[in-house]
This record gives structure tokens, sequence and C-alpha cells, in this order.
């Protein structure tokens, strides 16, 4: 059995025993470069003695050996230090897991290079690649050299393949200091040890021939052993040529990917474009476009924008002359959209100067007037960044066929394919000309390919049937196609009426005598010939460019798109589906879809999941088929006219279906992504708003302040009977103090400690949130408090009464869906390890009261997690987070960000991806040149390096240019170097225009601007400006003359350039964020609830916990945490209401009033208002929803449910929903792991189903059958599971048999050999230990997502073999695996080891 093998099974079994191996051959299960030892009890005895000395020195017991036996000889000595050394080192060459979570997390830029001062590791592997260089070999003669006693004292059966000892001889100094005297025996040793001539040392002296020759013959010349040594040379050449362990060696690939260190990573990090623009177009990087097809693009890119930009015909001109301004800033300049936005503004707005007519009546208002209308908002910049690389995708794909078509060109030319090309405007269009291009020439094409191997990845064809129609193309049938009629290419023109209109002609006999005088070969008979016929001109038809050009316009123009559901989806779509809004659906036309797009994109989605079909169809189909065949058909009145005219008939049905199937795809395409870029923008919109909100203002503090703020949150427990978290924060984001309250309704101690809390630390705001209902209660109560303590805020000047005052503290609700996704995140636990989550929520809230743009900058890609939209989930996460990304983009650059503070604090610098031309990876690489130069930055030029200060270049000058004008630096009045515009919005290139303006509103001269700057430098100007504190003089400017005069002299559009100049020249960095939005009521009811107007609302029936039963009115609890009241009148006329309900119970009710402000609620239990069902309303145009079909399905559930009895059944438990299982995942879904549903069973009324949630997106279904029934409906006193779990009631088996299971759950995934991810992803963590722990053997758990109530262990032996997996069953109060049961993880992870120390012994017993 192999040293791994015995790690992992190890007697003791430990469930963390992961012992420090030394490394092993896998192939030989011993040490490396070390023979298959000999039977040799001296050798074992050696052994056993080196492996004990080394444990104690690696355990620091012993260090040397001098003190014990002071009599040794300088020999001994030497050897046992070497034996030391060279233990320690092959110690020191192993990386072990913590090295490895060094190098890949704590310092993820790792990279292994040479450095001026090394560590001992380090020269450790310099003396290893050193070793490159290949020794001599050592002969037989010299296999009894003194030498081998030199280099390693051990017997031959341990030869060491390590390198010669004076090859380290220098290292080995560094590492172990010796006194002059040691150091003078040791030379002398080895002086006298090292022969001066490599050979055989033996000495011959008074031994004659004879004497020489028996000894030859008693000890052998060495050549038995040749072949030890050819082995010992190969490893020692395997050493040598090993190769330096790299990142790629240890980690996966898909690890290097999501740390952004892979080679790519690198190209992008440090390549000087925008790091946005290099993702985008990386597809497209060998892709060069000439000048006219960059003007191409621009009017391709205009068409497209302009129908929905509602302008004026005035303005397409200019309109259309902006998109191509704009692309040339993105393609040409290089510059992202925030720099276009903020920069270069006059480019997109249209000017337009004009008499001002108020001057007849005010001498002294300007000549003219400046009228401006926007052409392109920040919106359409990205649009029009997005249309680039479809633009891109769409050239790249018509030069492909237009050089497939060149190649063509020699043999045949095509007028179709000539004049479409040009003409195409869209991928669909391409698609069909490469269709038609692969029908038509086939044959060329193949030709093509054979002489040029690079045609092959042009030819992408859509059939696999040329070869049939090619048989017919070389065949007399193909005679009989001509005589149908017109070309297809011939019919879509008259179709499109593009030309004059051309007729059929008949041939002059009929179609079966001239198919029988075409027949040969390859069709023998005449109906061959005319099948034949048929199918090549409906095929031609179905390829021609044209035919599907006319087809689409017409789907397009004409379509109705109607849904009809499967016979899944009949009973899966019921009411509370979200799919049942569409399940009915008809005649809903292209345009109707357009304007409700998550319509369209709920309903592919229901139909990838089999639930329904989409169907696509024209409205005017009749007419669409009559009018084809009429420009089709011969125009002749005659028999033979009509027995031609059949035929055409019968190609046109041919070709009809064909074509309506492809085009249909297309269409559906086509809508899905239309739908998808709507529903896209108006997430990024709903985004966009969140983000735009400055932190919480104190009042009389401007906007931008940072408050002190006081969270408190009672998470999902009752606030009077469980703790309430809460965190003191300072405006500068540190935690001043954290604790909890308990019942602050009625505790007045509790109550007191709050009050003494806030005049303590005087916070500006309380905020409270929480995850239940509960929590409305703590709002009341600290409101009360407030109120009735008198808490105030602190004191601000009113500006109505010229007066200090201070009002009472403002007790507010926060959002928190950023805090419940940081509380458990590992940013959390890294920022506070000892925290309790809760406290962890708290920080959260307050952070984002503080900035709420900064915690959503923090939340990366897990951003999609947040419900922007109702319908986001439909939408591709790709292309979601993309677009939210950009509305961050957006936010960053118009808030700006102050570059040393980022490099002091990790929440601002997760801005940092965020700032134009930057992106996460040269984010990391901004932060680490910083850093290089001396961690602050003084000046943005300095960020492109400045060689008199010894500053190295940070980002490239194209980089710079990007976000110079972004990343502020606070401006120092009291350092001569800092200077104000470094401080403002303005951009580098404009400060000289900004220094005129300032001189300007100060009233100097050119000689007095150059006397103030050659005395204090080029931003003295400025300076001055602020230090005498005149900057509203710049108001008094009319920057419109001096607009002109720039656009005149230097073809320079600055005049929202010059209005921006103005602003920061007042205000540097003004917050142009709104206030902090408050919650509206839903949205309160909503977080706390998880309810809204579709999920609750008056006319539901819902389930209701009975809390209080008095005389005339209950007291009960909805599921979603609210309180109801029922009124004795409500729920029986005939009955007293303690007769029918009591404490406990779980009753259906209709929801007759809810108040979303209070969180109280108004239910009826009357007969006649339970009988008549909640029906959802939805808004469908007339004539769109199939009502009949939809009474069928439902008298035909009817039925069905009248066998099974599913749908009478109820049963008295609180946990019992009537969901089917669908619904039960469905509810299961946002509730916590080990939460439980009883429902009813489809097997019958003798079985109830109960479905728990393993973990997430994992649900068990459990089946119960129940014995000794009262009657049908009642619950059986015994209830089964499995044929062997017996339980009396449903409590019993709730908590001891799923309860149970769900803590066992709980238990193997708290285990830190359990691995989150599926079975690959564990196994590729498995591979990927090995390959950087290849002397271990290990293994690790994973849930089996399919088998719910399963598990993995995934366990790998050695670095070659396989990873192995043996299922684990949850079983109630156990696991078990391989048929035996264990009580606990220990226990498992021990039988385990045991099983498979049993399963190998018998392999090797059956092998012998």
């Amino acid at each position: 059995m192999s040293n791994s093998m015995r790690d992992l099974i190890d007697g003791e079994a430990e469930l963390d025993d992961e012992e420090d191996d030394e490394s092993f051959d896998e192939e030989a299960g011993d040490h490396p470069r070390r023979r298959p030892n000999i039977d040799d009890s001296s050798e074992e005895e050696e052994d056993d003695e080196d492996e004990e000395e080394a444990r104690k020195i690696r355990e620091g017991f012993i260090v040397d050996e001098d003190e014990e036996d002071e009599a040794e000889d300088s020999d001994a000595r030497e050897r046992r230090r070497r034996k030391k050394r060279r233990r320690e080192r092959e110690e020191e060459e192993q990386l072990d897991e913590e090295d490895l979570d060094l190098i890949g997390e704590a310092i993820p830029e790792w990279e292994r290079k040479p450095q001026p001062q090394q560590t001992k590791f380090k020269r450790l592997k310099r003396g290893h690649r050193d070793d490159h260089r290949p020794t001599e070999r050592r002969g037989l003669a010299e296999i009894f050299s003194d030498e081998d006693e030199e280099h390693d004292d051990r017997g031959y059966g341990r030869p060491s393949g390590r390198p010669q000892a004076d090859e380290f001889d220098d290292f080995i100094e560094d590492d172990y200091p010796e006194d002059d005297e040691e150091r003078r025996h040791r030379e002398e040793d080895e002086e006298v040890a090292r022969p001066k001539d490599r050979g055989l040392n033996i000495d011959t002296t008074g031994l004659d021939k004879d004497a020489l020759e028996d000894m030859d013959a008693i000890f052998g010349n060495g050549e038995d052993y040749e072949w030890a040594l050819q082995l010992e040379e190969e490893q020692e050449h395997a050493e040598r040529t090993k190769e330096d362990i790299e990142l790629q060696d240890v980690f996966e690939p898909s690890q290097l990917k999501e740390k952004l260190l892979t080679d790519d990573d690198n190209k992008i990090r440090f390549n000087d474009e925008p790091e946005r623009f290099q993702l985008d177009r990386r597809a497209f990087k060998n892709l060069q476009m000439t000048s006219d097809q960059f003007k191409e693009e621009a009017r391709w890119i205009s068409n497209l924008m302009l129908p929905s930009k509602g302008l004026s015909s005035e303005l397409h001109g200019p309109f259309n002359k902006a998109v191509g301004k704009v692309l040339e800033f993105f393609v040409i300049d290089g510059v992202e959209v925030p720099y276009v936005f903020q920069h270069r503004r006059d480019y997109l707005i249209h000017a337009k100067k004009m008499r001002n007519p108020n001057r007849r009546d005010d001498p002294d208002a300007p000549e003219y007037t400046v009228d401006a209308e926007k052409l392109l908002t920040q919106d359409d910049l990205w649009k029009v960044l997005d249309l680039d690389i479809r633009f891109r995708s769409f050239l790249e794909k018509r030069n492909a066929l237009e050089s497939t078509y060149d190649k063509l060109k020699e043999k045949t030319r095509d007028d179709t394919l000539e004049e479409m090309i040009r003409q195409a405007q869209t991928i669909e269009e391409l698609q069909d000309l490469q269709d038609y291009l692969n029908f038509q020439y086939s044959a060329e094409l193949k030709d093509l390919a054979a002489n040029d191997n690079s045609a092959q990845r042009e030819i992408k064809r859509a059939g696999g049937r040329t070869a049939q129609f090619e048989r017919i193309r070389r065949s007399s049938a193909y005679k009989f196609v001509q005589a149908l009629g017109i070309t297809p290419d011939r019919l879509a023109k008259n179709i499109l009426r593009e030309s004059k209109k051309v007729t059929s002609e008949d041939d002059s006999r009929l179609p079966d005598d001239l198919a029988d005088a075409l027949v040969d070969a390859d069709f023998p008979t005449g109906e061959q010939v005319i099948n034949a016929a048929r199918q090549m001109l409906a095929e031609e038809m179905f390829a021609s460019p044209r035919m599907r050009k006319h087809f689409r316009k017409n789907f397009y123009g004409m379509g109705i798109v109607s849904c009809r559901r499967t016979d899944k989806g009949l009973r899966k779509i019921d009411e509370a589906n979200p799919y049942y809004e569409v399940k009915y659906l008809k005649n809903m036309s292209i345009a109707d879809l357009a304007v409700r797009p998550e319509l369209f994109l709920k309903m592919m989605k229901a139909e990838e999941e089999g639930l329904i079909e989409i169907k696509v169809s024209l409205e005017n189909d009749k007419e669409f088929r009559q009018q084809l065949f009429s420009d089709f058909a011969s125009e002749n009145f005659s028999e033979l006219a009509d027995k031609w005219n059949e035929q055409r008939q019968k190609v046109i049905d041919l070709a009809f279906d064909k074509l309506v199937k492809v085009i249909v795809k297309g269409v559906k395409d086509s809508l899905r992504t239309a739908c998808q870029d709507e529903l896209l923008k108006t997430c990024r919109e709903l985004y966009f708003k969140r983000l735009d909100q400055a932190p919480y203002k104190p009042k009389g503090m401007v906007i931008g302040t940072t408050p002190r703020v006081l969270v408190l949150s009672n998470g999902m427990g009752d606030p009077n009977r469980e703790p309430v978290s809460w965190v003191s924060m300072d405006e500068d984001g540190r935690i001043l103090e954290h604790g909890t309250f308990t019942n602050l309704a009625r505790d007045e101690s509790q109550r007191e400690a709050l009050a003494e809390l806030v005049r303590r630390r005087l916070p500006d705001v309380i905020g409270i949130s929480g995850f239940s209902a509960d929590t409305h209660r703590l709002i009341k109560d600290v409101e009360g408090l407030v109120s009735e303590k008198g808490l105030v805020g602190p004191e601000y000047d009113d500006t109505e009464t010229n007066e200090y005052r201070s009002d009472l503290l403002e007790v507010i609700v926060i959002n928190d869906e950023v805090a419940r996704l940081y509380k458990d995140s590992p940013r959390a636990v890294s920022d506070h390890p000892s925290l309790h989550p809760m406290t962890r929520y708290c920080i959260g809230l307050a952070r984002y009261m503080q900035n709420p743009m900064k915690e959503y900058a923090a939340l990366g890609k897990d951003v999609t997690s947040l419900q922007i939209h109702p319908y986001q989930q439909y939408l591709p996460q790709a292309r979601l987070l993309k677009h939210l990304e950009t509305a961050m983009v957006d936010m960053v650059n118009l808030v700006g960000v102050d570059i040393n503070v980022a490099m002091q604090d990790a929440n601002t610098a997760h801005l940092l991806p965020y700032v134009a031309g930057l992106g996460p990876r040269k984010a990391q690489l901004l932060i680490k040149g910083i850093n290089k130069n001396g961690g602050v930055v003084t000046s943005r030029d300095e960020l492109v390096g400045d060689p008199e200060r010894h500053k190295l270049p940070v980002l490239g000058p194209r980089v710079w240019n990007n976000c110079a004008s972004f990343l502020f630096i606070e401006y120092e009045p009291t350092n001569p170097e800092s200077d104000p515009l470094d401080n403002t919005r303005i951009h580098p290139e404009d400060y000289d225009l900004a220094r005129k303006v300032a001189a300007d509103a100060l009233g100097l001269d050119e000689e007095d601007v150059k006397a103030e700057t050659d005395e204090n430098g080029a931003g003295a100007i400025v300076r001055k400006l602020f230090k005498d504190d005149e900057q509203d003089k710049v108001n008094e400017l009319i920057l419109e003359e001096y607009a002109e005069q720039l656009e005149r002299e230097y073809q320079q559009r600055k005049r929202a350039t010059l209005e921006t100049i103005r602003a920061e020249l007042q205000v540097p960095y003004e917050e142009l964020r709104k206030k902090f939005e408050s919650l509206t009521v839903d949205q309160v009811f909503t977080m706390l609830t998880g309810e809204n107007r579709d999920s609750l609302c008056e006319g539901m029936i819902v389930a209701a916990n009975v809390r209080v039963v008095k005389d005339d009115f209950a007291i009960v609890k909805l599921d979603c945490g609210i309180e109801g009241r029922v009124e004795s009148h409500d729920v029986s006329y005939r009955h007293s209401i303690k007769d029918v309900l009591h404490v406990g119970q779980v009753v259906q009710a209709k929801l007759i009033d809810l108040n979303r402000k209070e969180f109280v609620s108004k239910l009826s239990m009357r007969d006649e208002e339970m009988r008549r069902p909640f029906r959802r309303h939805f808004d469908h145009g007339r004539d769109q929803w199939d009502y009949r079909k939809e009474d069928e399905d439902r008298e035909e559930l009817r039925e069905k449910d009248k066998a099974t009895g599913r749908a009478q059944r109820v049963v008295n438990h609180p946990l019992f929903k009537p969901f089917n299982s669908t619904q039960a995942e469905e509810y299961l879904g946002s509730q916590p792991s080990g939460e439980v549903v009883i429902r009813p069973s489809s097997k019958g009324n003798d079985h109830l189903a109960i479905t728990w949630k393993v973990a997430d997106g994992v649900f068990q279904h459990v089946d119960v059958l129940e014995l000794q029934k009262e009657n049908e409906f009642a619950v059986g006193r015994t209830l089964r599971v499995a044929g062997k779990y017996t339980y009396q009631d449903l409590d019993e088996l709730i908590v001891d048999h799923v309860k149970a299971m769900a803590k066992k759950v709980d238990e193997l995934m708290q285990c830190d050999k359990f691995q989150k991810g599926s079975r690959n992803e564990t196994e590729k963590w498995l591979t990927t230990y090995m390959d950087a722990n290849p002397n271990r053997s290990t293994y690790a758990f994973c849930i089996d997502t399919k088998h719910p109530g399963y598990f993995f262990l995934c366990f790998k032996a050695s670095r070659n073999s396989r990873v192995n997996a043996w299922p684990v069953r949850v079983i109630p109060h156990a696991f078990e695996l391989m048929k035996s049961q264990y009580p606990d993880v220990r226990a498992l992870c021990n039988g385990f080891k045991l099983r498979y120390q049993s399963e190998m012994l018998k392999q090797q017993s059956g092998g012998r």
C-alpha cells in the first residue's frame, strides 16, 4: 500500500489528519530518487534512526549533537550537518496548503520572480534551477570511490540523487554560519576526501596482479550495478529539467480566470487601452475597418437609433453627425462614455444661434441667444457603444461572405449576391445570403475547400442535403424545374414589386409527358422526375434571400403570437404560477409585445421549460399564400395551364412550410433580443436611481455630508423577546460601539440605555431595518421612545429664523438589500470576524446610509442578486450584469473618486474599477503602482510619471486621459505643489482654459498673470482665486463670446466645458446626486414581509394561524408575519366563534382588507366569501385570451381532482399548505434550509407528502403513508415513512425524521471537508489540491443535487489516480455509507478510511 493511502486510512483516523508527509514516488511508492530497498536489516534500522532524528529536528527538540559526543571526528560531524540541511531543505521545497493560500488568495497578483534579497526558500529554489547543467556520469570504475561517502553516508540501497554538496557550499554557509575553527576543520576534511582526479581511488600498493584479480572476483568490477547508475542518471536528468512551479501548475484555469491572473488578463492589464473596450472588442481585435466602413457604421447606427428618438426632420442631419463624432471618440480617440459625456458634451448638443427678440425692449439684453437641442443622452452613448460591437460582428460576417464570393467569381458570377450583399443591413440577411451561397454553389465550394483549407472555416452549411440537390441539378430532371416557370429570385422580385412583373410560361407538353421524356439513370420514372423537380424548386425558394426577405417583412408587420399549453403545463401552470399570465394568450401582435417585453420573455422561458408552445403565424395567412401563388402561376387559361399551375401550387405548399419554420425561428430570436434590450434598459434606469442617492443629509448640513448613524435591527426575531442588535458609526465609518437591547417596548432600563447611548454618541439619524413584519413594531417602539425621551439631533442654523435649533431625531427605515448580502459574505467575515452576523448586518445598514453607491459597488458581480426588476430572472445574467455596471460607471464618474482615500479605504477602492478607462485589472495595477511610488498621489500628472520627483508611470497616456478628471486629489492650501484644479471635474487638458477664466475673473492682465505664475507656479492664479475667496466673480464673465472665439480660431467646441469650469471653480466636485431616498409604504411592506401587490392583495384566500380567540373576534397571523382580525360575524352566523376557532389552529380565510402602512389586515371565513375564488386580473386586449380553452382545462383538472381527492384535502397543522410539489419548492425557495411544508399527496387520501429544503435549490419530497385513519380526510394515527420509520403524529414525524435529517445535513455542511458547489467543481478542487500537494491523499464531501438527501464523498488516493465518489445518505440521526450507519461526521470519516483500507486489502489479496 502506498504511503499516501497509509496516511488516508491511518489507524487513529482523526477528522483533520493530514500528516505532513515527505514527497513520495507514486510509481515506486517510495521517496523520490531512492532505489527499491534491498532487504537489509541494517539499512532498515538506520532508516528508522534517520527518520526519528529528522522528526526531532522538525519538532525543534534537538538542533545539534556536538554536546553529546564531543569526541566525534570532524567527518561524522559533517555528515550529520549535511543530513540535517538536506532534510530541512527537502521540507522547505514542499508547497504546503498554507503556502498556496498565501500565493493564491492573500496576494492574488503573486508571480514567482527572482528577488534581490531572497529568503531561504528562494535560495533553495535558485539552487534547484541552477542545477540544470549536465553532470559527468560516474563510470563503473568510480562506483566504490570515497566520494560517495562525501556526498551521502547512506548505504548503496538508498543512494542519493541530489546534486553534489560542493555545488551548494555558499548557500549552506549562509543558512548555517560556522565559526572559524569549525570551517577550517571542514575545509581540511573536504580537501583530503576530495580526489584530485576522477577515477578509481583504491590504494593498490603492495598488491600483485593475482591479488587484484582475486579482489575483482570477490567484489566484482561494477558492471552488475550498471542499471543502478543508469536509473540514477535518469532521475538526476528529470530533476534538472523539472520546471519551476508556476501559478498555472498550482491553480485550475477557472481559478486563475476568477482571480484575473491569466495571460489574457495580464495583456489587458498592461495594454494602454480602456479595459472595458478591450473586453468588448477582443473578439474583433484582428478586424481592420476602412474609412468608408467607418462612415457606413455611423449611418447604420443612426438609422437604427433615429426611429426611437422622435427628433424633427431638421435635426436628422445633426444627429447623424453627432453619432459619427461619438464613434470617432470611441474608436479613434479611445475614450469611454463618461469622458465623452463630461468633456465632449458640446458634440452631443445642436446649438443654434438666434437673434434675441427681447433686445428691442431691453437694450442691455444680449443680441443673440443660443437655442440648444440635446441630440444624444448618456444612455444613447452606451447604445452607440453596444451597436458598435454589433456592427463589428456584422462586418466580420460580411467580410467572410465577400471573401468566399470573391474566390467564386473567378469561375462564376451571381447577380443576386453582388446586389444583395451590399444591401444587407442585418445579421439575418447575411445569413440568408450565406445559406444561398452554400446551397447554390455547394460543388464549387467543395472544390475551393480542397484547394484552400481556410475556406472550410467560412462554409457554414445550414443543412446537409447538398449532395441530393446537386444530383438533381446535374440530371435531366432539372429541365422540369426550369419548365415550372420563373426562378425563385424572379418570383420574389414580382412579389416585392422591385421590377416589372415577369410571368411563368407553360411548356407545350403536359407535366406527365415532359417528365416521361426526362427520365434517366438517376430518376428512372416520370413520377420520380416530378417529385425531384418539386423538391428542387421548393428548396431554391427556401434558399432564396429575396424570398426570405419578403416572408420576414410580412411576419414582422402582420405576425401574431399565440400560446398553447403542453400536457406538462396543464397542471403545473396553475393560477398561482407566474406563467399563468401567458398560458392562454393568443393573437398578440409584434407591436403589442414590443410594448410589454416581459410578456414575450416569460413566454420564451415557459417554452424552454416545456410548459407551453409559442406559435407565430400570419394574421393574413390565407391572403399571403394566395398572393404568392398568383405571382408564380401562369396567366393562361387552358387545361394545360391548369395542370402546370397544380404543380406550381404543390411547390408553393412545400416551400411555404419550410420558409415559415426558418423565418419564425429568426423572428422569435430577434424579438427576444429586442425585448431583452428594452427590459435591460429599464433595469439600468432603475438601478441608476438607486445609485443616485447622496449620503443621508443631516439637517442644516450641505448635501454630501456624511452623517453619524445609529442603526438597530431585530433580524427575524420578536423585538419584545429577542435581542435587538445595534451599531453606532461615526462620520468616518468607524464603529464606535455595538451591542444589543432587549424589549425596548416595556423594559425601562433598556429604553434608558438607548437614550443614554444617543446622548453620548450624538447620532444624526436612527436607522432601522429587519427581515420580518415584527420590525414594524420595533420602528414604532423607537419612534415612541425618541418622542418620550426628547432625543434630538445636533444643532443647525435655521435659515428661516436665523437661529440655531435642534429637532427630534429622525427614525427612518433603511433599504437592506445590500446589507443582507453583506452580513454573511466573505468580505464581512474578513472585516469583522468576531462579530455576530446581525451586528455585521447593522454595519452594512450604517454604511448604506453613509454612501449607498459604495455599498452597491462593493457587491461586484453579486449585484445581479438584487431584485432590480420583477422580471429580471428572464434576462441573461451576463447581459444584466453588464448593463448594471454601465449605470455604476456613470454614477462613479459623476461623483468622482478621491484617489488618496481609495488607497487607504477598501470600501472606496471598490469604486476604482468603474472609473473611466479602468476596470478590475487596471484598478489593481493602479493601486500597485501608487504603492510603489510611496502610496500617496500629489498631482494627477504624476500618474503618468514624474522623473524629477522619481515617480514611475502608473498608467499609460490613453488610460490616464480617460480617468484623470474622475480621480481627484484634495487641495491643500498650505502645500505649494497642490493644484486646486486637481480637486475639480476639469480635465488636465483644459487646465489652461480654467486658469484663463480665473485670471479674467480676477481682472488680471497678461503681465500680472506672468508675474504670478513665475513666482508661484502654473496653479498660482487659481490658488489666488480660492485664497481671496472670489470664486463668485466667475459668474460675471460672459462665456459665450469666449466659446465662439475658441470655435472660430481653434475649431474647439467648448461651450459646455466652460460652463463646467465656471461651476467647478465655485464649488469643486459639488455633490450632484439626489438626496437620500426614503422608502415608500409599499417598499417597506415588501422588504419586511416579502409580499408585493401581486403576491398578496384583497380577495386572496390565505392560510392564517389563530393566535387569540375572544367572544366577538379572533386575532390571526398570516404566513408573511402580519396580524389579521376576524370578526365573529365573518366566521359564522350560526355558531359562536369560540366553537369554530381555537388557538393554534390553521385556517383558510379570505383577505378583505390590507393596511400596508400599519401591517394589519381583516379577514373573513364566511362560506359565501370562500366559495368565490380569487381570480387575478390580467390586462389583455380584446380577443387576446382563450377563455374557452381555459374553461375546458379547468373542468378537466376538476375531474382529475375528484378522482384523486387532491383539492379537497385540508390538514389541521401550521405547516400544511395546499401546494403541489412545484409550489412547495417555490415557497421554500426563500426560506432557510431545514424548513418544511406538509401538502396533499398525488397518491390519494391515504398519503401525505412532506417537502423540506435540504439546501439552496435542493428539496426532498417524503412520502408518508397514513394508517389507522378515522375517516377519508383525517390524518392517520400511525404514519409510516419508507416502510421502516413509524411515528404517531405529524409533529413527531417532523421533529424525529425531517428535522433530524436537516440537523445531519447542517452538520455535514459545516464540516471543513465539505465543498460548496457541484460534484465536478469538487473533483476539480481535489485535482488542484493534489497537484499542489502531490504527497497527500485527500477527500471531500459535496451535495448531490440530483438525489436530495444524498452527498458525494469524493476522494483521490494519489496525484495520478482518478477521483472516486461514494454516495452518503442522510437518515434520521445518522449517515449511511455502504449500508453502514455512522452517528456523526467524525465517525463517518473514520468509517470511510477503514472501509477504504478494507477494500484495498481485498483487492491486494484478490490480486495474489
